[in-house]
């Protein structure tokens, strides 16, 4: 399965083109602008659920959690008493995630049988729990990732922790004096890490920028030396035109830059060879970092149960296992990979500086790691907004649902969460004064409003990109101002809604007032 950035996006929403909207235009600069968008969201339907072992398969050495866990839904299934239903779900709940935690640990495993890793990616345990369509449907999805985004499935997200690729994520606990010394250790080495993958998109951005100034070039030689000639004597040239003149101009001012850019380039990779040579004498000091163990897969395996907690919510269905009672029929409202691409591509569109970050006065495309939990939550969550030894540069996590009653809001809501949480964390201290959450937690004492104000931006986050955008008006107008402020739509989405009403029109004029005196 080959990805294709040129493919439109689903028309249910009727954004315009994915050309239009995230292409690099006619230039050949590598700059990764939007997302990589495979041309299906599934591929031919492979047997997993065919065979007559799958569910055997998946309990088999898995210890007196598999025991617990057959027996509570053999009794769950068979009983039509609604009260021991309630005693038997709960078991199944929690008999479940021991399950799963007994399986995590293995992920690395050449020889883990398949159905052990599918219960773990769509939380299916018994097949015939789902229809006959829904298991055409789950044996249709892409199983690789073949756009190598940043999104992952459970059992590949627990695997690239397992291998040592992605850092555990972050959890409260205890430490005992030993774990203290592996962590700091890991503290030395991780800001080490953190600070070479930063120097490494210094580079990257001044390369693109380098790339551009030289395309920029060749086109400035290309009209300067595009000479008239004079037939009248023997094809001799004419001298420079206006136009050439002004070429002539720019070609000395884009010289300045690309010699400007070659220095600093040389300079950050000098930098980047300092910060190499640190981490191997830390390294050949016996700070390598330690290969990881199961509890450190056992104790992620815990941390993405705690994000199925938040996404699910308290009042929410906390039931672990795929069921056909509670799955939507069409694949397109499922969380796979695929779909959840498609509906980042168009909240990006929407909010271009979703995943932006200014580091080193640049500003970097910044994508959070996304981990898919096969839950029944409704909303999507960011677990963290960045990894804590780079703060700079680092992805974040977010976790989204991947049966939940809107895939779309879900998705949303955990953009806006990390919205906040990236916002707050910049304004560190003084979030309730400056930036994005001053303004809005100023707007939120103002009115008395109760509750907690991040729920409640989320909340507002979500009307803006389904609403506002479209040119329904939903959020107040302080809000309104506040968002367009500091979450802008793209310009042609402005264009569009300064027709579509006097309060539009009014905050188009706000801007052009702004660009016309000192800016924001």
């Amino acid at each position: 399965m080959t990805a294709d950035t040129n493919v439109p996006l689903p028309d249910s929403q009727q954004p315009p083109g994915f050309d239009e909207l995230f292409g690099q235009g006619g230039g050949s600069a590598p700059t990764k602008r939007g997302f990589t968008i495979p041309k299906e969201l599934v591929e031919a339907p492979k047997p997993f659920f065919k065979d007559p072992q799958y569910y055997q398969k998946v309990l088999s050495g898995e210890g007196e959690g598999a025991k617990r866990l057959h027996q509570s839904l053999a009794a769950f299934l068979n009983t039509e008493d609604p009260q021991e239903r309630s005693i038997y779900r709960n078991r199944i709940i929690t008999a479940s995630w021991e399950v799963a935690s007994s399986i995590a640990p293995k992920i690395t495993r050449r020889d883990l049988p398949l159905p052990k890793r599918l219960f773990l990616r769509f939380g299916i345990l018994l097949p015939t729990l789902l229809s006959e369509e829904q298991r055409e449907m789950f044996s249709r999805v892409i199983l690789d990732n073949t756009t190598g985004e940043p999104v992952h499935y459970v059992d590949e997200w627990l695997y690239k922790i397992g291998i040592g690729e992605i850092a555990p994520s972050a959890q409260d606990e205890t430490l005992t004096a030993k774990k203290r010394q592996t962590e700091r250790k890991k503290n030395i080495l991780g800001e080490l890490q953190g600070k070479l993958e930063a120097q490494k998109m210094v580079i990257m951005n001044k390369s693109f920028e380098l790339e551009a100034q030289e395309q920029a070039l060749q086109e400035q030689l290309r009209v300067m030396c595009a000479h008239g000639r004079d037939p009248s004597n023997q094809n001799a040239l004419f001298p420079f035109t206006e136009a050439q003149k002004g070429a002539y101009t720019e070609v000395l001012n884009t010289l300045r830059r690309i010699s400007q850019l070659d220095k600093e380039l040389a300079r950050e990779y000098a930098e980047l060879k300092r910060i190499t040579a640190h981490m191997e004498k830390a390294r050949d000091a016996g700070m390598e970092e330690e290969e990881v163990d199961a509890d450190v897969i056992r104790q992620e395996m815990s941390a993405v149960r705690q994000m199925a907690k938040l996404c699910v919510g308290r009042q929410g269905n906390h039931f672990p296992l795929a069921m056909r009672h509670y799955i939507r029929p069409r694949i397109e409202d499922v969380g796979i990979r695929e779909r959840v691409l498609q509906i980042l591509a168009e909240i990006e569109y929407l909010d271009p500086g979703a995943f932006e970050r200014t580091y080193r006065q640049q500003v970097h495309r910044i994508v959070p790691h996304v981990i898919l939990i096969p839950s029944y939550g409704e909303r999507g969550i960011c677990w963290e907004p960045f990894e804590k030894y780079n703060r700079g540069t680092s992805r974040g996590r977010i976790a989204i649902p991947m049966y939940p009653k809107d895939l779309r809001t879900a998705v949303i809501a955990a953009v806006g969460d990390l919205r906040w949480q990236v916002a707050k964390e910049k304004a560190q201290h003084y979030w309730m004064e400056e930036g994005l959450t001053g303004w809005y937690y100023q707007y939120f004492t103002d009115h008395k409003m109760k509750g907690d104000v991040k729920e409640q931006f989320i909340e507002d986050y979500i009307l803006w990109i389904t609403k506002e955008s479209e040119g329904t008006q939903k959020l107040t107008r302080e809000v309104r101002d506040i968002f367009w402020r500091y979450m802008p739509f793209p310009q042609e989405i402005k264009d569009k809604l300064k027709t579509r009403g006097f309060v539009y029109a009014e905050l188009y004029k706000k801007d052009i007032n702004r660009s016309l005196s000192d800016g924001y």
